[in-house]
């Protein structure tokens, strides 16, 4: 009997899982509430371009067209290039665009049973006779609800779009005190480019953050207003955003994407020899990282901005917070076009907002924030039951629980891909996908909850030690090679893809070392 997966979104990831789903003979549904595939790029600033360099975002399958010269195609290019991709492998057949999944429920098995499994859907397999999932499906055309019943979903819903973070105020300092508008980043991306040029045109504008939607904004402010009316970007930390991926002529892939590079890290898992290396390479972890710092500040001269993070870079890498800066946005600083102002926090009044430690408002008429997605509850308010709400959130003091950063141990014939980052997110997507295609079709067995959960443990462990308060991201930033070792390894594949010692060691991995061979 055919197996049917229910597969949540159709951005990149979705995709992917699409595609090898179907290669290996299992009949994929896709579900979009969108009208279009792409995910979050459909729904990017008209500025945004790709913050990986394209040589590490690509299909490993599918190259970029000879046209496409840029290192960081913008977001047409991009779109076009996986609009190509779905086309290539006939993936648009499989997906029912504006149905949006409201809901999924296990059915089969009572919680005290799951509670009581030793192995994975107890058995280890990733089907079961006896347990489905309904998925409650609206269709946003119509309005109407439709019950889909499938052996495995895969959540590709990612991090960053669906629910906005907004700040909480104290009563009568939220944005009900401000006279003029408050959004959040997500609606003014939504908006056409008319639009959002008329919606900030003419105004003061203030612009809360400071990771990539922020910058990409304040550009946007500056092109519609200029030293007239000075775009203010209130932060709260300074960050390592990079100018490029060249540090003086060097690529940056070179210091961080190889397999020595990780010998200078602490890695879930890792043997003694592993662990002492890593502890005899600290002094050169400490000068790579000081090396590529050294290089912003001198080209952002981020010490004349008070710009200078507290962090080190790894630090900034290993929690996947790395971003391209606009270009010239610094020259935009100086022009007095941008205003850069620390607020570790703020309130609104009637005429702008009030950060702390000051007498005086910052007037505006328009207040974006660009302060994120609630990502963590997006997932977890997938899930009907209560029980697998709990498990799929974890405790208050740990990342969200993913072995392999794929399947929650305690939660049957379901995957997760694409919520936990990277820095280099299509090509990670890819082999998560590879690795899930393998195991359902039994290439191999997950090991017991009890061993699954010990290590996720050591990986919450390793991003607490490197990545400090932002652990809950769920990053693999500075073990990309590592990470896809372990894949590999399950596999069956040779986690070795290089040819020679010295390419094995010193040159960066990405997307094209993982083609079958």
């Amino acid at each position: 009997m055919e197996r049917k997966i229910g597969i949540v979104g159709a951005g990149v990831s979705g995709l992917l899982a699409c595609k090898y789903i179907l290669s290996k003979g299992f009949h994929p549904i896709v579900f979009e509430s969108q009208s279009s595939i792409g995910g979050v790029w459909t729904k990017a600033l008209e500025t945004t371009k790709l913050q990986t360099p394209k040589p590490f975002y690509q299909f490993s399958d599918f190259a970029w067209p000879l046209s496409v010269t840029e290192y960081f195609p913008d977001k047409h290019v991009v779109l076009d290039y996986i609009e190509a991709y779905a086309k290539h492998f006939h993936l648009l057949n499989h997906i029912k665009f504006n149905t949006k999944v409201a809901g999924i429920e296990y059915e089969g098995f009572q919680d005290e049973e799951i509670q009581s499994w030793s192995l994975w859907g107890g058995t280890g397999e990733p089907f079961s006779s006896r347990g489905k999932w309904k998925l409650i499906v609206e269709d946003l055309n119509t309005l109407s609800t439709e019950i889909y019943q499938v052996d495995f979903v895969i959540f590709c819903v990612g991090r960053f779009s669906g629910l906005p973070n907004i700040p909480e105020f104290p009563p009568n300092k939220g944005p009900e005190a401000f006279h003029g508008k408050v959004i959040h980043s997500m609606e003014y991306a939504a908006m056409d480019d008319e639009k959002a040029a008329e919606f900030i045109k003419g105004k003061r504008v203030i612009v809360v953050g400071f990771q990539k939607s922020a910058l990409d904004i304040a550009m946007e402010c500056c092109a519609a207003n200029g030293v007239e009316n000075p775009c203010t970007v209130l932060y709260r930390t300074a960050h390592w955003h990079l100018p490029d991926y060249f540090k003086r002529g060097f690529s940056l892939a070179y210091m961080y994407f190889n397999r020595f590079s990780e010998l200078m890290v602490h890695k879930p898992g890792e043997g003694f020899l592993l662990g002492l290396l890593a502890t005899i390479l600290t002094p050169l972890r400490w000068a790579y990282s000081k090396f590529v710092e050294s290089d912003i500040k001198r080209k952002f001269h981020l010490a004349k901005h008070g710009m200078i993070p507290t962090h080190s870079f790894l630090h900034e890498l290993s929690s996947c917070l790395t971003s391209t800066v606009p270009e010239k946005f610094y020259d935009k600083v100086e022009g007095g076009e941008i205003k850069l102002k620390k607020a570790p926090s703020f309130s609104f009044c009637d005429n702008g907002v009030m950060v702390e430690d000051e007498t005086a408002p910052i007037e505006a008429e328009v207040v974006i924030l660009a302060t994120g997605f609630k990502g963590e509850k997006k997932l977890k308010d997938m899930f009907v039951s209560q029980t697998f709400q709990n498990f799929i959130a974890g405790s208050p003091d740990t990342a969200t629980p993913l072995y392999r950063e794929c399947i929650q141990p305690r939660i049957p014939q379901l995957a997760v891909i694409g919520y936990s980052e990277s820095n280099a997110n299509l090509y990670t997507s890819e082999i998560r996908c590879r690795w899930l295609a393998e195991l359902l079709d039994g290439t191999f067995k997950l090991p017991s909850i009890e061993e699954m959960e010990k290590d996720v443990r050591k990986w919450d462990e390793y991003l607490k030690q490197y990545s400090g308060g932002y652990y809950r991201r769920k990053c693999i930033g500075a073990l990309h090679v590592w990470y896809n070792d372990q894949l590999c390894k399950d596999m069956g594949w040779n986690p070795r893809r290089k040819k020679g010692l010295f390419a094995e060691f010193f040159e960066p991995y990405g997307p094209l070392d993982y083609v079958p061979s």
